[in-house]
């Protein structure tokens, strides 16, 4: 139940004067549906104003005149303004105003009323103007204009002052609730109160009141990473005590690792015995390999499937798409059926009696792995005894598909793959609820793939040395940021140079991109994954998993355009195989200084965690929209990179909250309830916004 305290912030936004049905709908795309989503919309920027002289005008200031109203002069063309000459005893002054804008001025403000005005100054030839004023009133109100005005993320058709005025009778509505934190941190950290905070997010005096590292926010990143933290310690508390299983190491993983044609890396050594200390452990598993690209994580999860075999028992293996599904069974199921594991490969492609005949091989025990996509947690897919999922790239998957396929089996243990590396100090952020593995070397014989960059104006030569090449029966991968031309992006597309590409190297150059049919991109990789094709024209549709061991060659065209991890991943497509590798980044002059910082990091590293660390210190506290995309939680104040500090203060703070109260029954635990109810962080959701 919902603290009673909260009720006013969980009303819906219509119980803010001025939101009826028709407003409504702007407030949720603005904000949300409650006035507690209105509360917690912080400014974007503010305006500062200055009371001056018409002669002090500046262009592009916001100021404030004190003016009579010298004339007004209608317009001579519809096209043309309405405007309004006002004047000081220092100079003129024009207002204007476009379309619809008319008589009612005249009325309004009338030849020779004084009249307090602001706006952005414009210079227009000569003169000094202000077009559509923010504020003209009657000089004796002139206080009433804010000296200092936030400024709200606002939508089309909800002036950004009405969604203002929303968001202080949404603070007025706010109540002073108990204090969730531990007095003595409050008192270090010198933070003001929740409802203080809240205050003041909403009255900054300077743009260092609006940024990450100001008191109150601060203060409220805090609240809402602890809300998350708790909600995380829950969830995996909830995941230990119950119990599962337990699957011993066994004789068949020893025989299967015994015909790998490699020796395991230490860091495949110590995750699978991670691993298996979970599975043997009588609870369930919740547990996450991280590992860079081609750093192993699918044999891991192979010997630990030969384990659960061996019982008698069985895992399904679920990828984000066909392409991926299809990619680990082949890697897996001949090493799997050669110590006799039957396996199996489920997708929505599948269709009459082969699916039938499948559907019955798992539903019967006869099939021990199945790997599949979305179609594994489908109702008509029952299992035997299904006693491990696999989840590859977890975040592509929503917290319900992933319970779905869970919920196939009793107690099943769950091992997700992520090979988006990400930096130690974030892990809580995304895998708080889980026990992490990390993968963070590369198996033996790997040559370090040669990176270099170049500007566009050399694509010629970059392409006679793809000819080259080709001729001489190497791959090659060409990345393009979009599918087709755009109006808006100058920049070339996959369909234009997968063209433009066949003009100049003939019928061995095939495109791939998202907007394809499944069956005719699973057409084009196999013709790329046997040969056929000889360069490969993507999008970054083959940034997460393609396995094409002899493609040496990755052109990266735009560089500048994707992030640093982004280009991490899509040179990992190469390097793969016993060639010598090359990545060459094409981008358009002049580079941005953090665009030429990533470069260079990729020209002098390959370590995909160093990478991430390197590429959260480029993103400060800025543009985190490559996080988000990357599973990271849709946090209202919490910025994790400017907050990394707090994270970790939160993630302790969270375990001690819980080893002192796990009922959270004292008096700081049931403020620590209203903390989660007022986010929705609740052990209940786990990581609702990561999925």
């Amino acid at each position: 139940m919902r603290p009673e305290i909260l009720f006013p912030l969980f009303a819906p936004s219509t119980a803010l004067k001025g939101v009826g049905p028709k407003v409504a709908p702007l407030v949720e795309r603005a904000a949300g549906p409650l006035v507690r989503d209105v509360l917690f919309l912080a400014p974007q920027s503010l305006i500062e104003r200055r009371l001056a002289k018409v002669e002090e005008a500046r262009e592009g200031e916001v100021q404030i005149f004190a003016v009579t109203i010298d004339a007004h002069l209608p317009p001579g063309r519809s096209s043309h303004p309405y405007r309004i000459r006002a004047a000081d005893e220092t100079g003129f002054i024009f207002l204007s105003w476009f379309k619809g804008y008319g008589p009612h001025l005249l009325r309004q403000h009338p030849v020779g009323s004084q009249r307090a005005i602001s706006g952005k100054v414009e210079l227009f030839n000569i003169e000094r103007q202000i077009a559509h004023a923010d504020y003209i009133l009657p000089i004796e109100q002139i206080a009433e204009i804010p000296p200092i005005e936030p400024v709200y993320p606002t939508t089309a058709g909800l002036p950004p002052r009405s969604l203002s005025k929303l968001v202080l009778e949404a603070l007025a509505k706010a109540p002073d609730l108990p204090e969730w934190q531990d007095p003595a941190w409050l008192a270090k950290q010198q933070w003001p109160s929740w409802r203080e905070a809240m205050a003041q997010l909403h009255a900054p005096q300077s743009l260092y009141d609006l940024a990450p590292l100001s008191p109150a926010r601060r203060r409220l990143a805090y609240d809402e990473l602890l809300a998350h933290q708790l909600a995380m310690a829950q969830r995996k508390a909830v995941n230990r005590s119950e119990a599962a299983p337990v699957i011993p190491p066994s004789a068949l993983a020893a025989q299967l690792e015994g015909k790998l044609p490699f020796s395991l890396t230490g860091a495949q050594i110590r995750s699978l015995g991670e691993l298996r200390a979970d599975l043997g452990s009588g609870q369930r598993m919740s547990r996450i390999v991280q590992g860079d690209v081609g750093s192993g994580k699918t044999v891991v999860a192979m010997l630990a499937m030969a384990d659960v075999a061996a019982l008698g028992r069985q895992s399904a293996l679920m990828a984000p798409t066909e392409i991926l599904a299809r990619q680990h069974f082949e890697t897996i199921a001949d090493n799997l059926e050669s110590i006799g594991v039957s396996t199996i490969l489920l997708t929505g492609r599948d269709k009459g009696a082969a699916r039938s005949a499948k559907l019955a091989a798992i539903a019967s025990g006869e099939a021990r792995v199945v790997v599949g996509t979305h179609a594994l947690f489908q109702d008509e897919v029952r299992f035997d005894a299904l006693s491990l999922a696999i989840i590859d790239e977890q975040h592509r998957f929503g917290v319900s598909e992933r319970r779905r396929l869970q919920g196939k089996g009793e107690a099943v243990h769950m091992l997700a793959l992520s090979a988006t590396p990400i930096p130690r100090t974030l892990e809580l952020t995304v895998f708080g609820d889980l026990d992490v593995s990390r993968l963070d070397e590369k198996p033996p014989g790997r040559k370090p793939v040669i990176t270099n960059a170049a500007p566009t104006t050399r694509l010629d030569q970059a392409v006679e040395r793809l000819r080259a090449a080709v001729a001489g029966g190497a791959q090659a991968f060409w990345i393009c940021p979009l599918v087709a031309e755009s109006d808006l992006l100058d920049v070339t597309a996959a369909e234009v140079r997968a063209a433009a590409l066949t003009d100049a190297l003939g019928d061995a150059v095939g495109l791939i991109h998202g907007k394809l049919a499944p069956a005719e991109k699973d057409r084009v990789m196999a013709a790329f994954a046997e040969g056929r094709i000889g360069v490969l024209v993507a999008t970054t549709v083959v940034e997460v998993g393609v396995n094409v061991p002899r493609a040496s060659i990755m052109v990266i065209e735009h560089a500048e355009r994707f992030g640093l991890a982004q280009l991490h991943q899509l040179r990992g497509r190469v390097g793969r195989g016993s060639a010598q590798s090359a990545c060459l980044l094409l981008y358009d002059p002049p580079l941005s200084q953090t665009a030429q910082a990533r470069m260079e990091i990729l020209r002098e590293t390959e370590d995909g965690f160093l990478i991430a660390e390197k590429d959260l210190e480029l993103r400060g506290g800025g543009d985190l929209m490559g996080l988000k995309q990357s599973g990271f939680p849709a946090y209202r104040f919490a910025d994790p990179a400017a907050h990394r500090d707090l994270l970790m203060a939160a993630a302790d703070d969270a375990r001690l909250i819980l080893a002192r109260d796990p009922a959270l029954a004292s008096l700081r635990g049931k403020a620590v309830q209203v903390l989660q109810h007022l986010f929705d962080w609740r052990a209940a959701e786990g990581w609702a916004a990561a999925g």
